[in-house]
């Protein structure tokens, strides 16, 4: 059994105060890895299942194999793991702005880093992935302008409850088009609300993307006592 807390890493960075810290959970008896960023919680094992849900539901939509997949956002890597849990993956790039989460990963102080570093289909973009999108670029260094079938992004809290402002550009219709943009055909573009489906950003959606429609995935809150949700929004881009 471990202590009841420990503050594993802090830095100070550009975008905040970020921490990584484990406390031992009485209620489950299990240890609770967290990511804070000043006081926003980017990140906790204690409720893995939306993270999980959004890859699967993201590959779900995509036929055939040899896929190539962008992750928006680290965390502790659930959404990765999902993501290479599926064997017709062939490439996942992931895109972290914070390097500390990166690091953490790679020197094992987060459960799953190892299994994400051991894994060749698995490389880490250090960027901000809505700057990379902006700039049009794409995300991958060696080749701009490279195009996925899969782009998943966990970043925000919701696509009107943002980290930072600077990313609300991203939810408005020239921001989807630049991203759609970086889609293969067919390609499929996933994203994680905290909050219930929203119906305005449906019709942002629609504006740029086939199919756009919303997922909820439920799962039980132990600490609550009740059924809690999140939603992944999910849309595909325009064939050939």
């Amino acid at each position: 059994m471990g202590a009841r807390f420990e503050e594993l890493d802090y830095r100070a960075t550009p975008k905040g105060e970020i921490s990584l810290r484990r406390r031992r959970e009485p209620v489950l008896g299990t240890d609770v890895f967290e990511i804070k960023l000043d006081d926003d919680f980017l990140m906790s094992s204690l409720f893995t299942a939306g993270e999980v849900e959004l890859a699967e539901l993201a590959l779900a939509e995509l036929p055939g194999t040899e896929l190539d997949v962008v992750v928006g956002g680290l965390g502790l890597g659930y959404t990765a793991r999902a993501v290479l849990e599926d064997p017709r993956v062939r490439s996942m790039t992931v895109v972290e702005a914070l390097g500390e989460v990166i690091d953490w990963h790679e020197r094992g102080l987060i459960p799953l880093g190892a299994e994400l570093t051991a894994d060749p289909r698995c490389g880490f973009v250090h960027g901000d992935f809505f700057a990379l999108v902006e700039a049009g670029a794409g995300f991958d260094p060696q080749d701009d302008g490279r195009r996925f079938d899969a782009i998943i992004v966990d970043i925000d809290h919701a696509p009107d409850h943002l980290l930072h402002p600077g990313h609300a550009a991203f939810y408005l219709p020239e921001g989807l088009r630049r991203l759609s943009g970086l889609l293969r055909p067919g390609g499929v573009f996933a994203l994680w609300s905290n909050d219930p489906p929203d119906e305005s950003f449906l019709a942002v959606l629609a504006e740029v993307f086939a199919e756009p429609h919303a997922r909820v995935v439920s799962f039980p809150n132990h600490l609550q006592d009740r059924e809690a949700t999140n939603t992944v929004y999910l849309a595909r881009s325009s064939p050939a």
